[in-house]
């Protein structure tokens, strides 16, 4: 609107982008969070302005690895700079700066971009109303980390990685697709998974070869070809060390200017998430209550594991609704 208060920055996790909602040109599928960002949906955009950006570090537009190098002409692999979580961040609030907005009405991202979120606060807490930081936590378990290393390896152990200089020359799709067919198990429950899959066959038989027999194992590869089609493997390497970069758990700055600037919270966490499990997201209510900060926190009932962030969409309408309602209404009392 004219008085640039109504913004809502949506901030993806891993292997999302800028592309929130919508259909462009020669899509297949829509946004990535599409049932949730549109006229009368959570985040209505007949009520607010959405934003949503590429990472630093990823590979859809902003700077990363896969990046031309100007001092060089070439794209720069591994001399591209480790980042964090707080870098993304900054390169964030250029953006917003550029676009003249003083103040967010909200924040909101899972997994990822739930960090993302809880970093704005701690960075930038004058230029926020409230966030919303879904199936996320304040940092990185070892089991997180575990999985993570575990993603780059493959990749690393690529051939075709070569040392991360492969661009313009085979790239290692094999080790890519390997580290997310690793990661999507996460994402999912081992309810999901029996509900999905159970152990139903691709063809009706075994093949007694080591040839994928089951459902699950089809959809796991399926799910690593596609990845390749769309994402960098150097970026993947990146970004996940970002990510296990990632604690605010010691900071004291997220509780303190939370409470001096009035940010109001909403966490959301998932029942059957064991990837980012609900006693994480209760961490962060408790040190934001502990503080006096405005937070309210809500476990989905969902078996979908950690997807449900991207699935469970009619709850977390009304959760997100009800609050955005609440802030934008206070912002209005207020003015």
């Amino acid at each position: 609107n004219t008085r640039k208060d109504n913004a809502v920055l949506i901030l993806h996790a891993l292997s999302g982008d800028a592309h929130a909602a919508g259909w462009h040109e020669g899509d297949k599928k829509p946004g990535w969070w599409d049932n949730m960002i549109g006229p009368g949906k959570a985040f209505d955009t007949d009520k607010y302005f959405i934003i949503s950006s590429n990472v630093l570090g990823g590979c859809k537009g902003s700077t990363g690895p896969s990046s031309i190098n100007p001092a060089t002409g070439k794209p720069y692999g591994l001399d591209f700079p480790m980042i964090t979580i707080s870098d993304m961040v900054k390169v964030q609030k250029y953006l917003i700066d550029y676009l003249g907005i003083k103040k967010l009405l909200s924040l909101v991202g899972g997994s990822m971009g739930g960090m993302q979120v809880l970093q704005w606060v701690a960075t930038y807490p004058g230029m926020v109303l409230s966030a919303i930081p879904i199936a996320t936590g304040l940092k990185h378990s070892p089991q997180q980390i575990a999985f993570n290393e575990v993603g780059r390896q493959a990749i690393m152990s690529d051939l075709e990685w070569k040392n991360g200089d492969y661009y313009g020359s085979a790239s290692p799709k094999r080790g890519l697709a390997l580290a997310r067919m690793i990661g999507h198990i996460t994402y999912m429950s081992d309810i999901s998974m029996e509900q999905k899959f159970s152990r139903k066959l691709k063809n009706g038989n075994y093949s007694f070869s080591f040839h994928p027999d089951f459902e699950v194992e089809g959809y796991l590869h399926y799910k690593g070809d596609d990845f390749v089609k769309r994402f960098d493997a150097n970026s993947y390497l990146y970004i996940t060390k970002a990510i296990d970069y990632f604690d605010l758990s010691a900071d004291s700055v997220l509780v303190s200017k939370s409470r001096e600037e009035n940010i109001r919270f909403l966490v959301i966490s998932f029942k059957s998430d064991w990837l980012y499990p609900p006693y994480q997201s209760v961490a962060i209510v408790r040190k934001l209550k502990a503080g006096s900060v405005d937070a309210s926190y809500c476990e989905i009932d969902s078996s979908y594991g950690h997807d449900a962030f991207l699935i469970e969409i009619r709850e977390e309408t009304s959760l997100i609704k009800h609050f955005l309602n609440r802030i934008y209404r206070e912002l209005e009392n207020g003015r």
